[in-house]
């Protein structure tokens, strides 16, 4: 859960896209060279998914690789809320609390994007895959554990996603008490908009639902007018900037401005799935339009052996908390799978021996 930061200079190198870029504060100190040999397991993704599935890991004494590529889904935020204990910690400083936390039981962070993931030939009856990187490096893993997050994708309107994690924002509990009292316009994306404008109006008494051609249903249309809720119907052509670098408004199709000062977009999540084809990791579509998710079962496991997944990639609702707890739970999980290999590997070599 995330606090907006504050407005930047307005760029927007994509109108769709609204994944943040690489930044410094998200990958400092990250000098950590891969190993040669065969590691017990790869993690990619060094969110809080991935590090907390790395350190139980490192606590159980495996060797652990975390392949971090550096942009959080949070980066644009000022602050994690809703973790208890590390309230408004900013992000880049709470994922270097968790690098420096593995490391400090002898696990590797190593800087880098996958460019190709895949199972390889057992040795001796267990398991590898190979971790390639885009630079040419590569590791061999027994397990691995998938925690890339999603990409956030907005609708195509000009300026509206040079503010996202600011003045855009898409979930109450991430931002609503950063943004309470502020005149807010929800940007209807489709039918969870309707739900999304219901709890933000728990923060704001000047809320306007902006349906930007999108029919509403007779039901939603009075259940947010009960609320007291403006509704504007015409299309939204722009989102503008005011002179402080933050939202001023939207403007419509027919010249009206709507003031505002935030906007709430229920966005579309995509998996962040490149270079992992050759895993195989099957997907499933959300209900109401959300995006897709990558299908998985107790503690993150999938239908492919040796593959765990956790956090957003998984469960693109989940928060920073849940994310880190889905980590540790696939960690566990990854760690008495290795156990078990180990001790057949153990009974047949004393078999062979007797």
């Amino acid at each position: 859960m995330t606090t907006p930061a504050p407005i930047p200079d307005p760029s927007d190198p994509s109108p769709h896209d609204a994944s943040p870029a690489r930044t410094d504060a998200a990958t400092d100190a990250l000098p950590d060279a891969l190993p040669d040999g065969t590691v017990d397991a790869v993690i990619i993704g060094g969110g809080a998914a991935g590090l907390n599935a790395a350190l139980m890991l490192a606590r159980s004494r495996r060797s652990v690789v975390v392949v971090d590529g550096g942009s959080p889904r949070n980066a644009p935020a000022e602050g994690v809320h809703g973790l208890l204990g590390r309230e408004g910690t900013p992000p880049g400083e709470l994922l270097a609390r968790g690098r420096d936390e593995v490391r400090g039981y002898g696990g590797r962070i190593v800087a880098g994007e996958v460019a190709a993931a895949a199972p390889v030939a057992p040795v001796d009856g267990d398991l590898r895959f190979t971790v390639a990187l885009t630079d040419g490096r590569s590791v061999t893993a027994r397990r691995l554990v998938v925690a890339t997050g999603v990409t956030d994708v907005l609708p195509d309107v000009p300026g509206l996603a040079a503010h996202w994690g600011r003045g855009v924002v898409h979930c109450p509990y991430c931002h609503g008490w950063e943004v309470r009292d502020e005149p807010i316009g929800v940007l209807v994306t489709g039918a969870a908009s309707i739900h999304q404008a219901l709890l933000f109006r728990q923060l704001t008494e000047d809320l306007v639902v902006l349906t930007n051609g999108v029919e509403l249903e007779e039901q939603a249309r009075a259940r947010l007018e009960a609320r007291d809720v403006r509704i504007v119907d015409e299309p939204v052509v722009e989102v503008l900037t005011g002179e402080d670098g933050g939202i001023a408004g939207v403007r419509l199709d027919d010249g009206t401005v709507v003031s505002r000062r935030v906007l709430a977009v229920a966005t579309t999540m995509q998996p962040r799935l490149d270079g992992l084809d050759g895993l195989g990791l099957p997907v499933e579509d959300l209900p109401q339009g959300y995006g897709r998710r990558v299908v998985s079962g107790m503690a993150g496991t999938t239908d492919v052996p040796g593959v765990w997944v956790a956090g957003n990639v998984t469960d693109p609702t989940a928060q920073v908390g849940a994310s880190a707890a889905a980590g540790a739970l696939a960690g566990a999980h990854l760690n008495a799978d290795l156990v078990t290999a180990d001790t057949d590997a153990a009974l047949r070599a004393r078999t062979r021996v007797g």
